[in-house]
């Protein structure tokens, strides 16, 4: 045999162990880092549709409301968990908060429709025609003298589990056009 032919031989025979072992080690860290990129990627996407996701929510439940209110005859009764409104047709408008349950539901005719999900906390406060102060605080109303609405709520969801948690807050002051004009 030359010699030509006992170095091709060698070159042949593959990887040393030490090759073998730096390569599983360099292939581990890429697969490594390759796989925590994807999870916290895929975390901040379903962070962004979450928040997306409860914004529109609040935003149709703030507009559902807004238009109740305002074509509304009259405000029937009012607690701090759910508000009853006369309908323009007299039918009785009610939105009720359960806090069990965690929900906005709005009940017309007996056909309810839930409006929120994942709802943490509801606050709705009635107030009088003309504001208290600079800062547009109005002054506590019964039901028969209620000219305004005021109504917050803070939404969340959990991702992945109990793992990180989005959430939502939303508030709106509603002037009611019909009543007490």
């Amino acid at each position: 045999m030359s010699i030509d032919a006992e170095q091709r031989r060698r070159h042949q025979r593959g990887a040393t162990l030490a090759e073998t072992l730096v390569a599983i080690g360099v292939g581990g860290v890429v697969i490594a880092v390759l796989a925590s990129f994807s999870y916290y990627a895929t975390v901040s996407l379903a962070r962004q549709l979450n928040y997306a996701e409860l914004a529109a929510a609040s935003q149709s439940t703030v507009d559902q409301l807004t238009r109740d209110a305002r074509c509304a005859n009259r405000v029937t009764s009012a607690s701090t968990t759910s508000l009853v409104l006369e309908d323009f047709d007299g039918a009785a408008l009610t939105y009720a908060y359960n806090a069990a349950q965690r929900t906005l539901t709005r009940t017309k005719n007996g056909v309810s429709r839930v409006l929120l999900t994942g709802c943490d906390a509801f606050t709705l406060t009635l107030g009088a025609r003309n504001p208290a102060g600079p800062f547009e605080s109005y002054p506590t109303a019964t039901a028969a003298d209620c000219k305004v609405i005021s109504v917050s709520w803070q939404c969340s969801r959990a991702i992945l589990g109990n793992q990180t948690t989005t959430e939502n807050l939303a508030s709106a002051k509603i002037i009611i056009r019909r009543q007490g004009t």
